[in-house]
């Protein structure tokens, strides 16, 4: 059971550390830290992406800011209650972690990668933007032991959007691409407004389970 799980939920990332260590929380003993990284798009933008790191893999005491970290790991999400809600919270569980001062352009090439393997969980949203652009918003759960699961925001593009217009809840997918964060504003009351940062899978590859491999 564990490997099936490892394997249906696989990250590797890398990029430059951009903030100093946060607790997050202990389990039996093992503390978990909060840890932000910058990872280059290829539009010449950024992502901060944060990682969740067990201060059993890396000294959580020192600053790597400016450093190059390469994480490998999962795409995890666990609901905050916030007032009268919950709130998904997501974030990449190291598994295994390496931290350079220096790095090449090879390894920087392939920075941001992650394939999920699960089920649809609620109806695709499927939309154009003003200029035209079909997006689809997909939300996907993704089994972890013990009767848990990952809910995971996917958002598809073009032809892979239209194709996941088409899926029904239940259905078992499995997608390839990157994560990307992206801010908006909430608001808060009638006068108040606050920035929030929300993560997704960008999907550039998408595969209804026993049928054809579409790409984007």
């Amino acid at each position: 059971m564990p490997d099936k799980v490892f394997t249906n939920n696989q990250v590797e990332i890398s990029g430059e550390v951009v903030s100093l260590f946060e607790f997050s929380h202990e389990v039996y003993g093992e503390g978990f830290y909060m840890l932000d990284i910058s990872v280059p798009r290829l539009s010449d933008t950024y992502d901060i992406i944060p990682l969740m790191v067990s201060e059993r893999l890396i000294d959580v005491t020192k600053d790597y800011r400016g450093c190059y970290l390469e994480a490998i790991g999962q795409f995890r999400s666990y609901n905050r209650h916030e007032e009268t809600k919950n709130r998904l919270v997501l974030s990449v569980f190291v598994r295994e972690v390496n931290i350079n001062d220096m790095v090449s352009d090879e390894e920087m090439s392939k920075p941001n990668q992650i394939f999920l393997d699960g089920y649809i969980c609620k109806p695709p949203v499927y939309r154009k933007t003003p200029l035209g652009r079909e997006i689809a918003d997909v939300l996907l759960a993704v089994n972890r032991p013990y009767g848990k699961s990952d809910y995971i925001p996917c958002i598809c593009w073009g032809r892979n959007a239209r194709y996941a217009n088409t899926f029904e809840v239940g259905g078992h997918i499995q997608v390839w691409g990157r994560i990307q964060s992206r801010e908006y504003q909430k608001k808060i009351s009638e006068t108040e407004v606050e920035r929030r940062i929300a993560y997704e899978v960008s999907v550039s590859k998408l595969e209804y389970v026993e049928e054809n491999v579409y790409e984007g």
